[in-house]
């Protein structure tokens, strides 16, 4: 008997063993998505999401690839789409645009000047409210010569290949392959940009040059730090960047699955990662493989691909990820206070999150790449705040 008694403690220690040692789950935020929140005119169409940002006024902007133009191939898409807190369309903005050409980011600074992050043209714009272009930083590859190569050698190789003729490919034969020197005031293809309390200017610069640019409030080219690669102040990919309200830049270090934090000159702070479980029964991806075990990549769950920062003294970070396409709340410190959609094609579900504009907790804004839309989510009511 007494065996048995022990071989049943030893069972039932061995069964509650997990449950004990398992972290605290992460709520559900009480988030409801808003039924069609933008009312576009019969003519004008989103394309993939790429930004979304609000003004003072409550103003909606939406940087979209629509208004397609071109070859199929390299096709230029990007038009900036202005609406009013109510959701009605107001405006396009920056129409013929030179910069314009494969949109990346919409921000709106504390002055509602307007900026735009154009990853084709590798140009960061800095727009009036009224849509003028104040401050140019960068510069499109020209017509009229090929000053930009049409593409990498990576992408070259292999149609020259698939055409015949002989290729002697490079080792790691890939677009950052050599290592781009780093220019100042020169791009390879941005993704974002945040300010500080100083009015200084802070660039993610980004799929390529894999660095932060820091740009003075006279619009001067101060430094740059970063390099590929994975330790810290490195970069892999950096696609978002928020500011604190202490003046600390937050990287939404994508390819390396983590945030990182520096100082206002560049110094490492720390790091965190967000690592909440994947549901693979609930939702269902909409592009792409599934990857609910990765831990590195831009399609890991968790890696940051859209950042904002809520205002005000004490604000929160909301980040999305691509896979598996979920929203999640976030404290400054890196604790994940909350988790929020699945993948899918409906109302609260995503397809590759790009873009989240924060005017508080309890509204957020979501563009989407592959659903081709903005989500208006608000908290429901009576839900506890």
């Amino acid at each position: 008997m007494k065996q048995l008694i022990l071989v049943a403690v030893l069972i039932l220690t061995w069964a509650l063993a997990p449950v004990a040692t398992q972290m605290p789950a992460v709520p559900e935020l009480p988030f409801e998505s808003v039924a069609n929140p933008l009312a576009l005119p019969p003519d004008i169409h989103l394309g993939e999401v790429a930004g979304v940002a609000i003004n003072s006024k409550g103003s909606i902007f939406v940087f979209s690839r629509g208004n397609v133009s071109g070859p199929a191939y390299m096709t230029q898409a990007a038009q900036l789409l202005e609406f009013d807190a109510k959701g009605k369309f107001v405006r396009e903005v920056g129409k013929n645009n030179f910069a314009l050409a494969y949109a990346h980011a919409v921000r709106i600074d504390k002055q509602d000047n307007i900026w735009i992050v154009d990853k084709g043209s590798n140009m960061i714009l800095k727009m009036d409210p009224q849509g003028r272009v104040v401050w140019v930083f960068g510069r499109r590859g020209e017509s009229s010569h090929l000053d930009v190569p049409p593409d990498y050698a990576s992408q070259l190789t292999g149609l020259l290949e698939r055409a015949g003729v002989a290729i002697t490919r490079p080792a790691n034969n890939n677009p950052r392959n050599p290592l781009p020197v780093h220019r100042d005031n020169v791009f390879n293809q941005p993704t974002d940009v945040a300010w500080d309390s100083q009015g200084n200017s802070y660039f993610t610069d980004g799929y390529v040059n894999s660095r932060v640019a820091k740009v003075n409030a006279k619009g001067e080219w101060v430094a740059s730090w970063g390099s590929l690669g994975n330790g810290p102040g490195q970069f892999d990919t950096p696609h978002g960047i928020a500011v604190s309200p202490a003046d600390e830049i937050y990287v939404a270090d994508r390819g390396n699955r983590r945030i990182q934090v520096l100082d206002a000159t560049g110094k490492f702070l720390r790091e965190f990662t967000i690592d909440v479980p994947v549901d693979t029964k609930r939702g269902k991806i909409v592009y792409g493989g599934e990857n609910p075990n990765g831990k590195t990549g831009s399609l890991a769950p968790g890696a940051p691909d859209a950042l904002c920062m809520t205002p005000g003294p004490n604000p929160v970070l909301f980040v999305g990820d691509l896979y598996p396409s979920r929203i999640y709340k976030v404290s400054l410190e890196g604790k994940v206070l909350g988790v929020y959609g699945q993948p899918g094609r409906n109302l609260g579900e995503f397809g590759w999150i790009h873009a989240i504009a924060c005017p508080s907790e309890n509204e957020i804004w979501v563009g989407e790449l592959i659903n081709w839309r903005v989500q208006k989510l608000v908290t429901r009511k009576g839900a506890a705040k």
